[in-house]
C-alpha cells in the first residue's frame, strides 16, 4: 500500500494533469473567437474595420473596389453582388448591394463571413454597417437585397506601401448559421497552412 506521501504526490500530479487537459480544452475553443476579435480590432487577414461614421474628410484619391459573393455546399441559397464594381473617394461614405434567395423548402438562417483582398487593405476597409453583422433568416422562397454601407479610411493615405494600391475585393461567404463556428475555424486553419484556399468568383 503507498505511503500517504506518496498518495499525496500522486493526487497533487492528477490535479495538475487534470487542470492541464481543461486550460488546454478551453484555449481550443477559444481559439476562434478570439482568432476573430483580433482580426477585426487589427485587420489581419484582410478582415475589414467596423465604424460608428464616416470620416468628414474625403480625399481626391479614388479606390477601385470588385464585389464577390459565395455560397458554402449545404446551404440552397442564391446569393450575388447587384453590382460588380464601384469607385469612391478615400473618405467618401458609399452604399453596395447584395442579394440572396431562400431555394430550400423551410425556413433557413444564413450567416456571412467576409474578407478583403489584398489583405493590407483591411485596417483601412471601414464598415458602417452590413447584413455580415448578424444573421440572416430567410423564408422558402423569400428573397432579400441587403446593404453594405463603407469607405476607406483616410489613413491610408499615410501608408507608404498602400500608395499604389487602389484596386481592393470585397468578398463574402454565407453559410448555415449553425456552421459558422466550423466555417471561422476552417480560416484559421487556411492562414496556418492547414487547409487549401477557396477562392470566391464575381456573379452578374
Amino acid at each position: 500500500m503507498p505511503h500517504p506521501s506518496q498518495q499525496r504526490r500522486n493526487l497533487n500530479l492528477l490535479m495538475v494533469l487534470v487542470g492541464v487537459v481543461a486550460c488546454m480544452t478551453g484555449l481550443a475553443y477559444a481559439s476562434v473567437p478570439l482568432y476573430k476579435l483580433f482580426c477585426q480590432v487589427t485587420g489581419f487577414d484582410g478582415t475589414p474595420q467596423r465604424a460608428e461614421a464616416a470620416p468628414t474628410a474625403v480625399s481626391d484619391r479614388t479606390v477601385r473596389v470588385t464585389f464577390t459573393a459565395d455560397v458554402a455546399a449545404g446551404l440552397g441559397w442564391t446569393f450575388q453582388p447587384l453590382q460588380n464594381k464601384l469607385a469612391l473617394k478615400v473618405g467618401e461614405n458609399k452604399l453596395a448591394f447584395y442579394a440572396a434567395e431562400n431555394l430550400e423548402a423551410q425556413p433557413v438562417t444564413g450567416r456571412a463571413t467576409f474578407n478583403v483582398s489584398p489583405e493590407v487593405f483591411g485596417p483601412y476597409f471601414s464598415k458602417i454597417e452590413c447584413f455580415c453583422f448578424t444573421e440572416q433568416t430567410l423564408q422558402p422562397g423569400q428573397r432579400i437585397e441587403m446593404p453594405v454601407s463603407f469607405f476607406i479610411d483616410p489613413a491610408i493615405l499615410d501608408d507608404p506601401q498602400m500608395n499604389r494600391l487602389n484596386d481592393v475585393t470585397l468578398s463574402y461567404t454565407f453559410f448555415r448559421a449553425a456552421e459558422e463556428g466550423a466555417a471561422e475555424q476552417k480560416v484559421g486553419q487556411v492562414r496556418n497552412g492547414q487547409a487549401g484556399e477557396s477562392q470566391s468568383s464575381p456573379l452578374n
